[in-house]
């Protein structure tokens, strides 16, 4: 994704308008369009200025606002970090919150990124994205059962 693309995508997901975050970022609403449409490549300061008027660090602008949603909620949506607006790459930091936890799985991921095998590192990465997606499924057997649905007991 283009800087402009990932620009539109955080006021989207933020849901403001183009005038709206324009004014905030002190700019004019026919430059934030040039940036979000390509035409313009924007200065520091303007990135800067968009950031502060979405509320994100800086740095957030280069990534997806999906993908970091996916880190910093759980899965009902509930918001489970909240990195600081002085953050300076939270992608990292929600890696390191979560290594304290689970420092193994972390140490055994590590390692196969670092070994680079592109077979490897597809692999691992469609496993993680089926558990990912298992793991936001009910794993309560009576969960899944339609309401009025007697299980007998299994004595």
């Amino acid at each position: 994704m283009s800087i402009g693309s990932t620009i539109q995508a955080w006021r989207l997901s933020k849901r403001q308008s183009v005038s709206g975050l324009a004014g905030k970022a002190g700019l004019p609403s026919s430059s934030l369009e040039a940036i979000e449409s390509g035409e313009l490549d924007p200065q520091a300061s303007t990135l800067e200025s968009l950031a502060k008027a979405l509320g994100i660090p800086v740095p957030w602008l280069y990534g997806d606002p999906k993908q970091l949603t996916l880190l910093t909620t759980d899965p009902d949506g509930e918001p489970v970090f909240v990195p600081s607006e002085t953050s300076v790459d939270p992608v990292t930091e929600r890696v390191l919150q979560g290594s304290k936890e689970e420092r193994e799985l972390y140490v055994l991921l590590t390692a196969l990124l670092q070994g680079g095998e592109p077979k490897l590192v597809r692999a691992a990465e469609a496993s993680l994205r089926s558990l990912v997606k298992q793991s936001r499924q009910a794993t309560i057997p009576w969960q899944s059962r339609p309401s009025g649905h007697f299980e007998p007991p299994s004595d």
